[in-house]
């Protein structure tokens, strides 16, 4: 699969992200500042895996309707792919 640009970026984003996180554990941040933080890194990473699973779907369906295949199964991988994320 080719990535886009824009789920790369995001996980760079997310890269910077834990590297304050890890900052901020060093100088000894509080807790409730690092968990904020934490939570925030955690949301950009389960919105790029969607992302990511999305622009999958699209790909697969757009050659199996080129092949006059059925989508069900793609569909119902995907799903499995979300949930198996969280």
């Amino acid at each position: 699969m080719d990535y886009s640009n824009e789920v790369k970026n995001r996980l760079k984003r997310v890269e910077g992200q834990i590297r304050g996180i890890l900052r901020m554990m060093e100088e000894e941040k509080e807790c409730k500042d690092v968990t904020s933080q934490l939570s925030a890194a955690r949301t950009a990473l389960d919105r790029s895996i969607a992302l990511i699973v999305a622009q999958n779907l699209q790909q697969c369906v757009k050659d199996s309707h080129e092949n006059n295949e059925d989508t069900s199964e793609l569909v119902k991988d995907a799903i499995d792919l979300l949930v198996k994320s969280r």
